[in-house]
């Protein structure tokens, strides 16, 4: 039989955490996250640098279940986590002032997930 969600053992090691901090503080939007990160590979999430410029306020944490690419300008300061990020979607957020995290450091920054947005 074949293994099924992600074969990568980062992705998978983030999911566990993901579903722990859900059974934890009873915060659903980590369980969302964790069903995101286990759909399929043709259905990953790929989201620009633009959509941030266009749905985010400066200060705003965001969660991105995926890749963030670079596509696009950012001025806002807006502090993102998620699985990864071309160089050049870290690039602009840095330049804008703000900050890429991997989805560990959010949860240990706010593990309520209270005022995170989700990007899908």
């Amino acid at each position: 039989m074949k293994p099924t969600g992600p074969t990568n053992p980062q992705t998978r090691k983030t999911i566990e955490l993901l579903l722990e901090q859900f059974k934890k503080e009873k915060a659903k939007i980590w369980r969302y996250v964790a069903e995101k990160l286990q759909t399929p590979r043709r259905r990953k999430i790929e989201v620009n640098v633009s959509k941030f410029e266009k749905y985010c306020n400066d200060g705003d944490y965001i969660v991105v279940p995926g890749v963030v690419l670079g596509n696009g300008e950012l001025t806002k300061k807006v502090y993102v986590a998620a699985l990864r990020f071309s160089k050049q979607a870290k690039e602009k957020i840095e330049k804008a002032g703000g900050k890429c995290m991997s989805i560990e450091e959010l949860i240990k920054i706010n593990p309520k997930g209270s005022n995170v947005r989700v990007m899908a």
